[in-house]
């Protein structure tokens, strides 16, 4: 065993050991939440101190690491989270979330980004009863966002917005023309977790031809952390109709090879590896000399009505 693999296999047994070590109570934290759910104050100062108490510093430096620009975190590891997540929602099963919207904005107005992630969770579970007012503060998380951590998280509500309500598509193709990245990686991210938010209605043919519109308009953007999301999109949407999706590719490798386009070019090979490889040679070879270019301008269909 080589050095490298020795270290990742104890930094990997490290967190699975901290995460063991920590579960129960973080799953007590969630349950004890629900005494404070008519008290956004209290809800918020219970949270926060039990996330400084579930904090693992060594990942609060990767998570930083691989995330760079990420604003404030306690650095509380994704299963500890969701364990605390799981013990609310166990501690509030029944009960109405008339008041998640005020836990919600509650929590949207404190540093540390875990608090707004856990935020998202109270609003996904707002949105059959008061979508209106529940979109409204995540279309508002949807601007603040600045890193692709939070812009995921915030994904998963929005593809639960659409299942629950279909006209939502309109609010992602609205966000194609957006001048922040992160709100342009938002389509690619909610189009992605789509097939798993529902495995009957998240897979659904509308969710396939809405879902490569809306790759095709993007595709061609400028910024990696868009480009990668739209792969991880059109990796998805395999899952939904891989004839449709081949099909895509086919169209825009063509034009890529056509145009030497980096960007497109990158999109695409990435999800090559989910088609059929009798498929893709001929798709791999036309792709194979293309490379994106630092600093070459954006190609993608909505390059020009972008407000500067």
């Amino acid at each position: 065993m080589t050095t490298a693999s020795t270290t990742d296999s104890a930094i990997t047994a490290r967190a699975v050991a901290f995460v063991a070590a920590h579960k129960p109570e973080a799953e007590r934290l969630g349950a004890s939440l629900s005494e404070h759910t008519s008290d956004p104050d209290a809800f918020s100062r219970a949270l926060a101190a039990g996330f400084a108490q579930l904090a693992d510093p060594e990942y609060l430096e990767g998570e930083h690491r691989v995330a760079p620009g990420l604003g404030p975190t306690y650095g509380v590891r994704w299963p500890l989270s969701a364990a605390v997540d799981r013990g609310f929602r166990q501690a509030t099963r029944g009960e109405r979330p008339s008041g998640y919207l005020e836990l919600a904005d509650r929590l949207f107005a404190e540093r540390e980004l875990e608090l707004r992630w856990f935020a998202f969770g109270l609003l996904e579970r707002l949105l059959p009863a008061d979508p209106e007012r529940a979109w409204q503060l995540l279309r508002r998380a949807a601007r603040e966002a600045a890193d692709w951590i939070t812009v995921d998280s915030l994904a998963h509500p929005y593809g639960r917005g659409i299942i629950l309500e279909g006209y939502r598509w309109a609010e992602l193709e609205q966000l194609v023309y957006s001048s922040s990245e992160w709100e342009r990686r938002l389509v690619g991210s909610t189009v992605a977790t789509l097939p798993f938010i529902d495995r009957t209605r998240g897979r659904e043919q509308q969710v396939a031809v809405h879902g490569l519109g809306l790759i095709g308009d993007l595709i061609g953007d400028a910024e990696p952390n868009v480009q990668k999301a739209l792969a991880w999109a059109l990796r998805s949407l395999v899952l939904v109709d891989p004839d449709a999706v081949l099909a895509f590719v086919e169209r825009e490798t063509a034009r890529a090879a056509q145009t030497d386009d980096g960007h497109r070019a990158w999109v695409l090979r990435d999800v090559l590896d989910k088609l059929p490889p009798a498929r893709t040679a001929e798709i791999k070879a036309s792709l194979r000399p293309i490379r994106r270019r630092a600093g070459a301008p954006s190609t993608s269909e909505t390059r020009s009505a972008m407000p500067v």
